[in-house]
């Protein structure tokens, strides 16, 4: 059955674990954070909540178990509840690439602690897949294509006219992402910023937490 998995099975209940946890507080980042700039289309629809049913999108997570790249449910947001529609669209489009982030720093924090204290190996291993995975799903989403939030993030510091240009190509670009990511052109595109990225931000937080509390 691995052969059909992106995981083995024995990764497999922690891969499980950490996108409940990841996709759960990354969405509800989006919706919390355009409430806090005055939309509330997320809430009025029930995706203000910490609760996965809400948003675990059945064949996203099914998806990212057998490819190893998937989705959840895109929190809705009315750009016109804004005061001002581009900044709070930076700072929401931010939300959930930074909870990610977050999320891979306090499981790094405990991992940290837990090895010198001794801890069940399945827990280190659980540990190990939240920061990997969190880390992984940070980079990925900060990627300048769509339907990702790095492109959301980029609509909103273009002028109006750019945006006007990228919204009439982005059908397209959905497609062009889809191409990248499972085809050979993922080795030369994507797949080197991971290999760079990936690995520094992980030293990144060795070094802090060495220099901290070594």
């Amino acid at each position: 059955m691995d052969r059909f998995l992106a995981f083995s099975l024995p990764e497999l209940p922690f891969v499980i674990i950490t996108l409940i946890v990841a996709f759960t507080i990354h969405e509800f980042a989006h919706a919390y954070v355009a409430y806090k700039f005055g939309d509330d289309t997320a809430k009025s629809q029930g995706r203000l909540t910490l609760n996965p049913v809400h948003h675990l999108d059945p064949i996203g997570t099914i998806l990212i178990l057998i490819a190893g790249f998937g989705w959840a449910r895109p929190v809705p947001v009315d750009r016109r509840n804004f005061q001002n529609p581009r900044l709070a669209g930076i700072f929401v489009s931010l939300a959930g690439p930074l909870s990610n982030f977050l999320i891979a720093a306090i499981a790094y924090a405990i991992l940290f602690f837990s090895v010198r204290t001794g801890v069940p190996p399945f827990f280190v291993d659980l540990l190990n897949m939240m920061v990997w995975l969190n880390v992984v799903l940070f980079v990925f989403n900060l990627l300048p294509l769509p339907p990702l939030d790095g492109y959301r993030i980029i609509e909103d510091v273009v002028s109006p006219s750019v945006r006007a240009k990228l919204t009439q190509y982005e059908q397209y670009g959905t497609l062009i992402f889809l191409i990248i990511v499972i085809t050979p052109l993922y080795q030369y595109t994507i797949q080197p910023i991971f290999s760079f990225v990936l690995p520094s931000i992980i030293q990144g937080f060795n070094t802090m937490f060495m220099l901290l509390f070594g």
